[in-house]
């Protein structure tokens, strides 16, 4: 069953940009391992439901916030794959005109601040950000994506406290993968689900299959309607 804001091209135009995303990061990796790209890259395949079920739901002045990885989140929240490409390759042509390289991709243009290598730098940001939003009254959303190793840093639960305090239109989007670099999530917390930590900041906190697009499309649109109405934060944890 389609959710019943969805129709089946709507569905086709999410399973196309997953395969965007997908063939994007493919191909990053292999000019990457052939030596024509400079710096280094950090990918995303097989969470691409997460950026896509999450970014479907966001209108253009929105802003999302990205870590370390943000090839997906660039390519589903609007930035062009040719844009994307240039970045990676340093060329004035980038989103970032070339000085921002993979860890660094955004466009303000489509929503997109530039992407933060700090470990758990979107948590705090995307506050910020969405603090502004509240000041001018404008029912824009914040959207912070990292992964389930930036929960054991500071900035993840300074960001949550306050942004539930000012009851901020963010949204905390956790894309936990079992392991922060090589390290099993489990040897690093006895909390099963990042999302339980949510109820110490009294907040919603919600675990979904990230590997189900439709499934994280339903979830992001309660917490953003919820964000929009003036309800303050989520934490949505995607399996992935």
């Amino acid at each position: 069953m389609l959710p019943a804001d969805l129709t089946l091209d709507d569905v086709l135009g999410m399973y196309r940009r997953m395969v965007l995303i997908r063939t994007f990061e493919d191909q990053v990796y292999y000019l990457f391992l052939r030596g024509g790209m400079p710096g280094t890259v950090h990918q995303s395949q097989g969470q691409e439901a997460v950026a896509v079920g999450v970014c479907s739901q966001l209108r253009t002045d929105d802003f999302i916030l990205s870590g370390h990885r943000p090839h997906g989140h660039a390519l589903a929240k609007g930035i062009t794959p040719r844009a994307a490409m240039a970045e990676l390759f340093a060329k004035v042509t980038g989103c970032s005109r070339g000085k921002g390289g993979s860890m660094h991709l955004g466009d303000p243009d489509v929503g997109m601040i530039t992407s933060l290598a700090i470990v758990g730098a979107s948590c705090t940001i995307a506050p910020g950000v969405a603090l502004a939003f509240k000041l001018r009254r404008t029912k824009q959303v914040a959207v912070a994506f990292f992964g389930e190793g930036a929960s054991n840093e500071g900035a993840f639960h300074e960001g949550l406290n306050f942004a539930a305090v000012q009851r901020l239109p963010v949204i905390f989007v956790c894309e936990n993968n079992l392991y922060g670099a090589s390290t099993p999530y489990h040897q690093v917390s006895l909390v099963p689900n990042v999302a339980d930590r949510a109820c110490a900041y009294g907040i919603p906190g919600c675990v979904v299959d990230g590997m189900d697009v439709l499934a994280v499309y339903e979830a992001a649109r309660e917490a953003i309607a919820r964000a929009r109405a003036g309800g303050g934060p989520t934490l949505l944890e995607c399996k992935t």
